[in-house]
């Protein structure tokens, strides 16, 4: 089926095979990559985020369609989100953990 990210094709969108690997990988590890059309909407972050941010959209989606594909998806790891954020700055501090020099 088609594959469309912010109105654009995933190949044109998502343009290192590492990005566009982690895109597809829900619709390969169910083997349906030819009976879903996909069509997503994506911002903020950078790219390696939102190909993450798209996977698990398209893993959840697949999992509410169907809920016999949850085992498969759950097995690889494509329902669970990637929780690091980025750590805040400490007062007294240049950023999260670095310091200023001294001596």
């Amino acid at each position: 089926g088609k594959f469309l990210v912010n109105g654009r094709p995933v190949e044109e969108y998502f343009t290192t095979d590492e990005t566009r690997r982690t895109v597809n990988r829900p619709l390969e590890v169910t083997e349906s990559k030819e009976s879903y059309d996909v069509w997503v909407n994506v911002d903020g972050g950078g790219i390696t985020g939102q190909s993450g941010a798209v996977s698990l959209g398209v893993a959840r989606a697949m999992k509410t369609d169907n809920p016999n594909f949850e085992p498969m998806l759950r097995e690889h790891g494509l329902l669970t989100r990637d929780s690091r954020m980025i750590e805040r700055k400490k007062y007294g501090f240049r950023k999260a953990r670095r310091s200023t020099q001294f001596s």
